[in-house]
């Protein structure tokens, strides 16, 4: 069997189709044909059945296709491993995160992995399928909301993540250290759109609590948001770490109690894929900043 034989096979799979498989190849279609006669005649069965212009595959053709995938993949990982060795410490890297993490906490981490690595090109995609792109292979590594259970993927925790309340120093609510959640009706919310990950958060643990909250105002960034809470508009619920490293004299953090918004984050990819130098010094600058940002948020 030769590797160009499984290639024309692999393809035909993909099109069911021998004239646009072949087109696909850049071959002619009795060309292919008479590749995959000669690889039935080597294995002693038939592939694929013919009937008309449709075909399909036959039990064998099944497996063949089964194998064939698997040694495509380990042929793309010997190659990006020696792409990853000619490189020499760079190569690039797609990550995708949930709409409105890459403010909450990629911008400063990007920022100083560029200058820690600036042979690494990093590209950061905000997006709500993080888990079809990772499988699909359209991003390499995605951050999101765990768990997640597929065979096909390498889940790593990353942390647990509560959510409080923020609301400005002025407010007569900054001398408390901590608000029910059935509380927040009562007052003047600041929030993300409804189909921003942390709105849907919020949304529905006020839902299990028996309400829905209705914002004074909303708005897509971060920054305006702050500026609102900042500014006495409103009180807002943001997570946790991202308020205690803010630093921000002019915003009292309050405990969201009964229940506390929370939910764990985790990163996730393929597990069949090469994880080279870039991907390692991602995933272990990623964590020891997240390790940082907590342990600093503690001590604050």
């Amino acid at each position: 069997m030769e590797l160009k034989q499984l290639q024309y096979f692999m393809a035909i799979c993909e099109e069911l189709h021998f004239t646009r498989a072949a087109e696909k190849m850049g071959v002619s279609a009795p060309n292919i044909s008479q590749q995959i006669r000669r690889l039935e005649e080597e294995l002693g069965v038939l592939l694929f059945d013919r009937m008309g212009k449709t075909i399909v595959l036959t039990e064998a053709g099944a497996i063949l296709h089964e194998h064939g995938a698997a040694i495509f993949v380990h042929l793309q990982q010997a190659n990006d491993a020696i792409s990853d060795l000619k490189q020499m410490h760079g190569g690039s890297l797609s990550i995708g995160v949930l709409p409105g993490d890459a403010d909450l906490m990629f911008n400063a981490l990007l920022l100083n992995f560029h200058q820690t690595y600036p042979t690494i090109a990093l590209s950061l995609l905000e997006t709500t399928k993080i888990t079809e792109q990772v499988l699909d292979r359209s991003i390499d590594l995605g951050v999101t909301i765990g768990p997640v259970i597929d065979e096909r993927l390498t889940s790593i925790p990353l942390f647990h993540e509560e959510f409080s309340l923020a609301v400005s120093t002025n407010d007569p609510l900054a001398t408390e250290s901590f608000v029910p959640l059935n509380r927040l009706p009562a007052l003047k919310m600041v929030m993300f759109p409804p189909d921003h990950q942390s709105r849907k958060l919020i949304d529905r643990f006020c839902k299990d609590k028996g309400f829905t909250l209705q914002p004074h105002m909303v708005t897509t960034t971060l920054s305006s948001l702050l500026q609102m809470v900042q500014s006495g508009v409103g009180a807002c619920v943001l997570p946790r770490l991202l308020l205690d490293n803010l630093h921000n004299k002019d915003i009292k953090v309050l405990h969201l109690r009964n229940p506390t918004p929370s939910q764990d984050i985790c990163l996730i990819y393929r597990s069949d894929s090469y994880v080279g130098y870039a991907m390692r010094t991602f995933i272990k600058t990623l964590r020891a900043y997240i390790e940082t940002v907590i342990n600093h948020a503690k001590s604050s």
